[in-house]
């Protein structure tokens, strides 16, 4: 009798990463998010690594490690430029915080008449590029200002016109941060604290402000983030009181020293990945805070409250107007101060400077580029990082990599890429000093809020699309294009414009890249500032700002008529 020996079943090796598993849609997927790797690769990670490693050498190319750190903080006019911005930072930072809290609560918890126009004036500055604060208050406070006599013989060319100019430019960073806070609360601890007879003044300290703790955290850490990085304020009134972001100016433009530069520049990275860091922790603690089954809060008529409200309300109304005023004003006086006839001679701009209108049309055409093309990378990668099935570790590190543009300041980054892009043996030398290397910069300077936004709204789909479209053999693209895209209209919107206006306005990101053929009017206006021309390049601002306010009024308009017709299905 013979045995038949059956062989072993054969057993299929898995393919390497399972690449052979994957389907069409995972492929696409898989290369949009190692696309944007690259992008955050090459637009981001390399010029920092390039300016980090410029600082350890020295003027001649010779490796020095951390001498010129050590010359640095051995400097004192270099050492006091750091402690000046960490005070410029705390100043501000309590001077925002405490205005913007009382005029947001004002917005959402009181009853006073205007909400809607009051919210529209708290957010003007936001569409003006942070010199025109400046030019405003030397018309104001300068020695041949309207005004001067109030400051009391204090010179507004120093820390009193930095601190003004950027209270007037973060405000509105702050009420829509604050605002958002305040509008999260829920109305069951109130009625709990009403039932139970707590004062109103233990109420607003022990629910109001409880609950709102993380907004306001994550608003004033933004603040400070955004006046250390700031260098348009400080450029145009700063006058002999320097600090970092004008400190990298001076060292990399006046002193040509890029070393130096680069050592300043790696000192305010500190500040920033510091606060970036914990407004981190501080956003994901108040998202642990929401509750689903909280009820939205609608406050009652209060004469006093509401009164009180609209007066601090106007009043920090006025003061925005004043400057906004005081610009356009100045921009229409014949010659200042000696002649004020009104005139529109400074918006002439093709007799009064050598660029004429072309940085006007450069940064439309950049901020239209960055606007376009930002809108559709964030929105698409955002995609694939919360709908793309499988891949976990890869879209977490995707997400961390998006995150990482809000550490930046715009100056450090600008530098960074003169560092790497500037090297004749990299081979995308090329872009250098053309138009596309200011998109490439717009768009990483600005791609985390575009990033957060579409994934905030993309977290509302329901995840069962993707499944019903797989069930029904439906390409998960198609599925995108025909239910993603129209359901998060809203959020795409709000990206674009985000993208457009902050093109338009930004100033440090952009200053050391452009060329003669692609100046863009913020930096028009900076360098009309410096030869003297101070209406001019108050024209010029106000025509940027007239411009951001003119594409947000059309942005509200297709906004409104687009959610009409993609969001029907949310009325009853």
């Amino acid at each position: 009798m013979t045995s038949t020996v059956m062989a072993p079943p054969r057993v299929q090796k898995p393919s390497r990463l399972g690449l052979k598993s994957f389907s069409r849609d995972q492929w696409v997927m898989a290369v949009l998010l190692c696309s944007v790797i690259g992008l955050m690769t090459v637009g981001l990670v390399l010029p920092l690594l390039s300016m980090l490693l410029k600082s350890v050498y020295n003027t001649s190319g010779e490796f020095v490690g951390l001498a010129n750190y050590i010359q640095y903080l051995n400097t004192p006019a270099l050492s006091q430029s750091l402690s000046n911005t960490l005070t410029m930072g705390v100043v501000v930072t309590l001077v925002v915080g405490i205005l913007a809290f009382g005029y947001s609560f004002a917005l959402t918890r009181t009853c006073m008449p205007g909400k809607t126009l009051f919210k529209a004036l708290g957010y003007l500055p936001i569409l003006t590029p942070s010199l025109l604060p400046g030019i405003a208050l030397i018309y104001l406070f300068g020695n041949q200002g309207v005004a001067k006599d109030l400051l009391l013989g204090s010179s507004i060319y120093g820390p009193v016109g930095i601190v003004l100019g950027l209270v007037f430019w973060c405000f509105p960073h702050a009420m829509i941060l604050i605002s958002t806070g305040l509008a999260n609360s829920d109305a069951r601890l109130y009625e709990a604290a009403k039932v139970l007879r707590i004062p109103a003044w233990k109420t607003f300290f022990v629910v109001t402000l409880s609950n709102a703790k993380y907004g306001l955290i994550s608003a004033l850490i933004v603040i400070f983030t955004l006046v250390v990085c700031d260098f348009g304020v400080a450029k145009v009134i700063g006058g002999q009181y320097n600090v970092l972001a004008t400190d990298i100016y001076k060292q990399v433009v006046g002193m040509q020293n890029f070393s130096m530069g680069a050592v300043t520049s790696a000192v305010l990275l500190i500040p920033a990945l510091v606060a970036f860091a914990i407004d981190r922790w501080v956003r994901n603690k108040q998202q642990q805070m929401i509750s689903t089954s909280a009820v939205p809060y609608q406050p009652e008529p209060n004469k006093l409250r509401d009164g009180a409200a609209f007066v601090w309300c106007t009043l920090i109304s006025i003061c925005i107007l004043t400057v906004i005023g005081m610009a356009i004003y100045g921009s229409l006086v014949n010659f200042w101060p000696y002649n004020k006839a009104i005139t529109l001679r400074h918006y002439d701009f093709e007799n009064l400077t050598v660029y004429g209108w072309m940085p006007f049309y450069n940064s439309i055409k950049m901020a239209l580029l960055a606007a376009g093309i930002g809108t559709v990378l964030t929105f698409v990668i955002a995609y694939a990082v919360e709908k793309a099935s499988g891949m976990q570790r890869l879209r977490s590190l995707i997400h961390l990599i998006a995150m990482l543009p809000m550490a930046v300041p715009g100056l450090v980054l600008g530098l960074g890429y003169i560092f790497f892009f500037n090297d004749v043996n990299n081979p995308l030398n090329m872009i250098y000093g053309t138009m596309t290397i200011l998109v490439v910069n717009t768009i990483v300077h600005l791609y985390t809020v575009g990033h957060l936004t579409s994934l905030t709204a993309l977290k509302q789909l329901p995840a069962e699309i993707e499944a019903v479209a797989a069930s029904l053999k439906i390409s998960q693209f198609k599925a995108f294009w025909k239910v993603s895209v129209p359901v998060c209209i809203p959020a795409i919107l709000d990206v674009f414009i985000y993208m457009f206006v902050n093109a338009m306005t930004t100033t440090s990101a952009v200053v050391f890249l452009y060329s003669t053929q692609n100046i863009v009017a913020s930096v028009a206006v900076m360098n009309m500032a410096d030869t003297g021309a101070m209406a001019s390049a108050a024209a010029m601002a106000i025509m940027i700002m007239a411009l951001a306010a003119l594409a947000k009024v059309f942005h509200l308009i297709v906004s409104h008529f687009l959610i009409k017709h993609t969001q029907r299905w949310k009325t009853r």
